[in-house]
């Protein structure tokens, strides 16, 4: 018995069908289910979340959820969730970053501002001010909600930490007056926070909970915004915002050397070497770099309006700077200093940050 001859139009159909499954199950999977590669995300003060391809240097997606400001932002080790600070909402959105879909909100405090993550990996730390009652700098339970006049009163902020697997809250620790950058040691075993409002610095005992010394920066300049450790975690950076001040100190914490720079400093990086230094000069419109051993400057690139927060891409060969008062995000050669791209279309960029994990103001180390 001899078998019906195959209809060819059928079979060119049907594989038709099958290549276009294969594509859109593709798609979908590259969206849902792998991690996102070589992209930065930038968080917007009126309402965004955007995410940079780092490969066409262009935005690829953009969001807006309801009730939502964000500033300070930081990705898990991971690479699968996105953490925001959202000053307006007094809450942190955790967004899966396959498909950037927020999945949890947590509660942090009125105005929050930054998001550090612990050498570990397992705990977030996000900071808010001001709150709760007035008190001397110590590790206590979850504070209370915010008077009206507890700025003038010098209430100090908070920093809360967040068990990441699942986002439990962990201590609260009571830090100083208008809190601006975290960094960790290198070790994890301090934490220090930059208290701009009392110009000093206060160093923690992470696993103690307790503060165990405090740095008066007054000799020095006026209101500490940017933290950074180095590399190998043998020297920190830290810029003074009101002064214009850069200046390094030990590992043990010892100011080393101090230099003046472009006007209002906020955001700071070592890069990956620890050689060099690049600060985000806000009110100068410049990227100083500086050799982080004498601090000598090296380099400086015009850049946007309030720049205050950048990344290293995580091949480091560019710099991407978040400048919120002119809307867009500078793209500068790491090396050669050269002005690369302007990619426009934000609205009050605040905080940047690239994934693989990369060196920058928000970032690593």
């Amino acid at each position: 018995m001899n078998a019906k001859p195959t209809n060819p139009v059928r079979v060119i159909m049907l594989a038709g069908l099958i290549v276009l499954a294969a594509i859109v199950a593709a798609a979908i999977a590259l969206r849902f289910f792998r991690i996102p590669q070589n992209v930065a995300y930038v968080t917007e003060e009126d309402g965004a979340v955007s995410v940079i391809d780092l490969n066409r240097l262009s935005v690829t997606t953009r969001i807006r959820p309801p009730d939502i400001a964000p500033r300070g932002l930081n990705i898990t080790f991971d690479g699968k969730y996105l953490v925001t600070a959202n000053k307006n909402s007094s809450d942190a959105a955790v967004f899966d970053t396959r498909g950037l879909r927020e999945v949890r909100r947590i509660h942090v405090g009125e105005n929050p501002e930054f998001v550090k993550i612990h050498p570990d990996g397992q705990w977030l730390f996000t900071s808010y001010e001001p709150g709760g009652s007035s008190g001397p700098p110590q590790a206590t339970q979850p504070g209370g909600e915010k008077h009206e006049d507890d700025e003038d009163e010098g209430v100090p902020s908070r920093i809360v930490e967040f068990h990441i697997p699942d986002w439990t809250q962990g201590r609260t620790f009571t830090a100083g007056t208008e809190t601006e950058g975290l960094e960790f040691s290198r070790d994890g075993r301090f934490l220090v926070v930059a208290n701009e409002a009392q110009t000093n610095l206060g160093v923690f005992d992470v696993a103690a909970g307790t503060l165990v010394r405090t740095i008066d920066l007054k000799p020095y300049g006026i209101r500490p915004r940017g933290v950074k450790v180095s590399p190998q975690g043998n020297m920190y950076a830290v810029t003074l915002e009101a002064s214009g001040t850069l200046f390094t100190m030990d590992a043990n914490f010892t100011i080393t050397r101090t230099a003046q720079i472009g006007a209002k400093p906020y955001g700071l990086a070592f890069d990956r070497s620890g050689r060099r230094i690049f600060v985000a000069a806000a009110a100068a419109r410049k990227l100083q770099v500086f050799a982080a051993d004498t601090l000598q400057l090296l380099a400086e690139v015009p850049i946007g309006q309030r720049c205050w927060h950048f990344t290293f891409t995580p091949d480091d060969s560019k710099i991407l700077l978040a400048c919120g008062r002119s809307n867009d995000v500078y793209v500068i050669d790491a090396n050669s200093y050269a002005p690369l791209r302007r990619i426009d279309g934000f609205h009050l960029p605040w905080g940047i940050v690239a994934y693989p994990r990369s060196y920058g103001s928000l970032g690593l180390p």
